[in-house]
């Protein structure tokens, strides 16, 4: 007896799920429609047992993003923003792809090291160049 795929390992679905957060972290789960065009891109919200709520995954349709090789490439710009908003979305089988929340830095923490640092590097490059064209 075959047992039933789990959403999106298939690919016959007509969106591409994009897991942020593992299913066991949540104990309710509920569809947000996001986006200019009705059904173009879903968030999977799920609540914990503390009762936070965050999100599982996020679905764009089809019609509005498109898998070159192993990468999923935009076809909207609501796609496009969402994309933007998540690490490179790693491709796992069928529909379903991982990616993780990039951290949301608060303003009163920035600039960050890292923000220092490429600062720091980008005057240095910009100092050399200055001195070669002299």
């Amino acid at each position: 007896m075959a047992s039933r795929k789990k959403p999106g390992e298939a690919g016959a679905g007509n969106y591409y799920r994009i897991v942020v957060r593992p299913t066991e972290e949540f104990t309710i789960f509920r569809y947000h429609d996001i986006g200019e065009n009705d059904g173009d891109l879903q968030r999977l919200a799920g609540k914990r047992p503390s009762g936070s709520w965050d999100t599982q995954a996020w679905l764009i349709n089809k019609e509005s993003a498109h898998m070159e090789g192993e990468r999923l490439v935009p076809d909207t710009a609501d796609a496009g923003e969402l994309l933007a908003k998540l690490s490179e979305p790693k491709h796992i089988k069928g529909d379903l792809f991982e990616a993780k929340d990039r951290a949301d830095i608060p303003q009163r923490e920035k600039p960050t090291e890292a923000q220092q640092r490429a600062y720091a590097h980008n005057i240095k490059l910009a100092r050399k160049a200055k001195n070669r064209s002299s």
